[in-house]
């Protein structure tokens, strides 16, 4: 079955709106079999996170299940490319990420076109990153972490969840903009990265908040700075970057 972007749409809209029975008959229409989700990072990341809330949501309204699926790798293009390989009947979705705007641009010999080969459905969250560091690390502002790498240059590991994600790209203009020496370590996901930086394996990420925000809370990680042009309201004592 073939499902316009509109149809799509106006289904979702509709059967966010009105109640549980009106829902169900709803659902009849679309879907009426379980849609995969596909998330291109590891498990436990900001996109597994938002993806995982919004199945949950969706399979509540629409009566069937949203299936989500981890397809990390290549900094989110192995994931994306099995979406733009399926049949475009709405039942293989994808959770798009800065990343898909990154590679774009990053890779050269892509298989697929993403402006071409996915069709948007819906915004669903905008989340601020955090420059934050390993306790172990004895920067507590920008300037002194700045001040730290160029004391140690080289010898400071930047993690990211891959190359070409949003860890990757804010971390690289941070190093132009400051003018610092940081080793790149990239993993398959923000998670696993979050995993070493605990650890004391690497010392810095630009992290997605969602991921990061109870472990900068419980005291386990440093913000240093959100990298909003205003201050966050979850982390209401951190800087921004340019402050």
């Amino acid at each position: 079955m073939k499902l316009p972007r509109r149809r799509f749409l106006q289904l979702a809209a509709s059967a966010a709106a009105l109640p549980a029975v009106t829902r169900v008959a709803k659902a009849e229409t679309y879907p009426t079999r379980p849609v995969r989700v596909i998330v291109t990072f590891a498990a436990g990341g900001p996109n597994d996170i938002i993806a995982r809330l919004m199945g949950q949501w969706l399979s509540e309204r629409f009566g069937q299940q949203f299936v989500i699926e981890n397809r990390p790798g290549a900094g989110g293009t192995i994931g994306t490319e099995v979406v733009v390989n399926a049949p475009p009947d709405g039942y293989t979705l994808v959770l798009a990420s800065p990343a898909n705007a990154i590679n774009a641009t990053l890779y050269g010999n892509l298989s697929y076109n993403f402006i071409r080969g996915i069709a948007p459905v819906a915004g669903i969250a905008l989340a601020p990153s955090v420059m934050e560091v390993h306790p172990s690390v004895p920067a507590k502002t920008v300037p002194e972490f700045i001040a730290y790498a160029n004391a140690n240059p080289g010898k400071i590991n930047m993690a990211s969840g891959g190359i070409g994600s949003s860890q990757h790209a804010i971390g690289e203009l941070f190093k132009m903009m400051a003018r610092v020496d940081l080793t790149h370590v990239p993993y398959r996901g923000e998670a696993p990265a979050l995993a070493d930086l605990l650890g004391g394996q690497v010392q810095v990420i630009f992290g997605n908040m969602p991921s990061s925000i109870e472990y900068l809370r419980a005291g386990k990680l440093r913000p240093l700075a959100v990298t909003t042009s205003t201050r966050s309201e979850a982390l209401p004592q951190v800087p921004t970057v340019g402050d």
